[in-house]
């Protein structure tokens, strides 16, 4: 199967049919969905009709896929997803940086390390010229890793969801980086 990106540990690849009960999984742990959902579960029916294909759709504008199953590279066991996809599906200028992996890939750096990497194939491969990334304002974690991959802060914002779930009262917050600023940060090399 060819990898779209490899990084020192890990490798992203194209999802396929196979991977539902990777998702299912992925998706079934509570701490997992904490920020998602509130820490339900997904269905494997809503994964199998839903979440797969949005995971298989393909970008013209970039050439490729926009979500990216994350695996050990030496293991080949499954961490999760990247998610690196036109804000617009007509334009390569914006995209907007996810990542759902496994409870125990956390805290590991893989999050930082598949991030770094996208934003740098973005910015060199991809025509893309800001990288955006938004998480529910208590997501420490998740801003931490933003801030890593060299995102900045940009705004909180309240959404109007269909469902409070627990931190939500706090809002969400944006981050971003343009290409400019990742060429003045420097980090245009492997890191």
């Amino acid at each position: 199967m060819p990898f779209f990106l490899e990084t020192e540990r890990l490798m992203l690849r194209s999802f396929t049919e196979a991977d539902v009960d990777h998702l299912v999984d992925l998706d079934g742990d509570p701490e997992v969905m904490r920020f998602i959902n509130g820490g339900r579960p997904t269905a494997r029916e809503t994964v199998r009709t839903w979440l797969l294909p949005r995971l298989l759709h393909r970008y013209p504008c970039i050439g490729t896929f926009g979500f990216w199953a994350a695996e050990d590279r030496l293991t080949r066991r499954f961490l999760g997803w990247f998610e690196f996809r036109p804000v617009e599906g007509h334009s390569s200028a914006v995209v907007e940086l996810g990542y759902r992996l496994r409870k125990d890939a956390w805290g590991t750096g893989y999050a930082t390390e598949g991030s770094r990497a996208l934003i740098r194939r973005g910015f060199t491969d991809l025509g893309v010229q800001r990288v955006t990334a938004n998480t529910m304002a208590v997501n420490i974690r998740s801003r931490s890793v933003m801030e890593k991959a060299g995102l900045a802060y940009v705004r909180t914002y309240f959404g109007n969801w269909p469902e409070a779930i627990e931190g939500s009262e706090h809002g969400e917050v944006e981050y971003a980086l343009t290409r400019t600023d990742w060429e003045r940060q420097g980090t245009t090399a492997t890191s």
